[in-house]
């Protein structure tokens, strides 16, 4: 009987593994892995000889919301990293009246065609206890690697209605986490638990036809197979536009959006 584990010992135990969980022990969907396959080999490559473009670019009118200051005051080892005041990013305004971090993707059947795998990750940093880039996008199969380059801990609590997200502690100075996702989602919210101010967005795309916009405010999306498609554009604060665009062969299609005030999600 003295070999047999009491059951308060047993209790202790169960109670130190959900703890553990909670506080962002490594927790991984059946969706997301880190080593899943290449997706979108299946089909025939685009004709580059026939395909065309959509390009254009992302407006903003009317009266421009208010970042919120980050107070960063229990976290010194962040705080020390700024030298002015950190804002949120809920808006950012590109050049000329544009609009910076919207997702703009094309919405259609590609299931015929294959495309070639990421040379790279797509990259998001912690540092100052900030994510950068706010906005990524990501096709499916594709890894996102995610790093920490601060003197503390943080954790990346990835949010998904397609149970594709994760919970997982990440020590500073430790190993890059790498995620792959098998399903199209958009958005997927990511926010560390320890710093309830940190939070990204992440688009997981299912063919290579997307772009989050920067600066100059405008995208391009090359090598299409002509047909026509639900162009949309997304942004945390102004919700989703569509409109539809019909690609020609070797001829580049116009479009832009233009987002207001008035948009909500």
């Amino acid at each position: 009987m003295k070999n047999q584990p009491s059951i308060l010992s047993i209790s202790a135990l169960a109670l130190l593994a959900i703890s553990l969980a909670g506080c962002g022990g490594k927790q991984t969907s059946p969706n997301t892995t880190e080593n899943a396959p290449a997706a979108h080999t299946g089909g025939k490559p685009v004709d580059a000889a026939t395909a065309g473009s959509v390009t254009g670019n992302i407006l903003f009118t009317g009266a421009p919301p208010q970042n919120k200051t980050i107070n960063m005051v229990t976290v010194p080892r962040c705080a020390e990293k700024h030298s002015a005041a950190t804002m949120t990013e809920g808006f950012v305004p590109g050049d000329n009246g544009t609009l910076q971090n919207a997702v703009v993707y094309l919405e259609g059947d590609f299931s015929a065609y294959s495309f070639p795998a990421a040379t790279a990750p797509v990259e998001v940093d912690q540092q100052g206890c900030v994510y950068a880039p706010h906005v990524v996008a990501v096709m499916t199969g594709d890894p996102l690697e995610v790093t920490n380059k601060d003197a503390v801990t943080h954790n990346i609590n990835a949010m998904s209605q397609l149970g594709q997200g994760w919970n997982e502690t990440q020590m500073s100075a430790g190993p890059p986490i790498v995620r792959r996702f098998a399903a199209q989602e958009i958005p997927m919210i990511v926010k560390c638990n320890m710093h309830p101010w940190m939070r990204f967005y992440l688009a997981v795309v299912d063919h290579p036809y997307f772009q989050v916009t920067g600066k100059d405010g405008q995208f391009a999306l090359r090598n299409v197979p002509p047909g026509s498609y639900t162009l949309t554009a997304w942004h945390e604060n102004f919700g989703v536009k569509k409109q539809t665009v019909v690609v020609q062969q070797k001829q580049e299609q116009n479009a832009s959006f233009t987002f207001n005030d008035q948009d909500h999600p």
